[in-house]
């Protein structure tokens, strides 16, 4: 006697496996939103490269490719996004105008006014209207004197009077 199993009574991971055998675009579009979580956390495009292959992957499931050519599609889509794309991506990501530097390069080149006399070790500058701890290059710098910041090193700006600054 031959028995044959109705509809749904199979365990719930079976009937799951199941219908995800049938739907792998749930699975390409669930890679894809995870793999854009991640990207967003991290800010690297690695990962934004690698939801391009899932999609390219859901793309393949919707042409009703098998499972190991979605697969392989996903993995050379992805290869080729990473070596080609994302190079470019990120040489276009980090290159900018000098009005488009971000906060600390902002100060480098700026003129700071000296609060109180500024050595090799310490003292303090205003610049734009924040009060800087600061170290000289060179020499000591009289309070009141206009100094010009060369560098910042962590919290300090490094300065130098205008003169020492300009090419010869």
């Amino acid at each position: 006697m031959t028995v044959i199993p109705l509809a749904g009574s199979g365990t719930k991971g079976e009937m799951m496996f199941e219908w995800l055998g049938e739907n792998w675009w749930a699975l390409w579009l669930t890679v894809f939103l995870a793999f854009a979580v991640v990207e967003m956390l991290t800010l690297d495009l690695f990962f934004i490269m690698l939801g391009g292959g899932a999609l390219a992957g859901l793309i393949a499931d919707f042409a009703g490719a098998d499972f190991w050519l979605q697969i392989v599609i996903f993995s050379v889509v992805s290869l080729l996004m990473i070596v080609f794309v994302r190079p470019v991506a990120m040489k276009h990501l980090h290159k900018g105008p000098a009005e488009q530097r971000s906060n600390i390069d902002r100060l480098i080149g700026q003129s700071a006014l000296v609060i109180e006399a500024v050595s090799g070790t310490s003292g303090l500058v205003k610049i734009g209207g924040d009060v800087w701890s600061a170290r000289s290059t060179a020499g000591v710098l009289d309070a009141g004197s206009t100094v010009q910041v060369t560098r910042i090193d962590g919290a300090t700006a490094v300065v130098a009077s205008p003169a020492e600054n300009s090419p010869r």
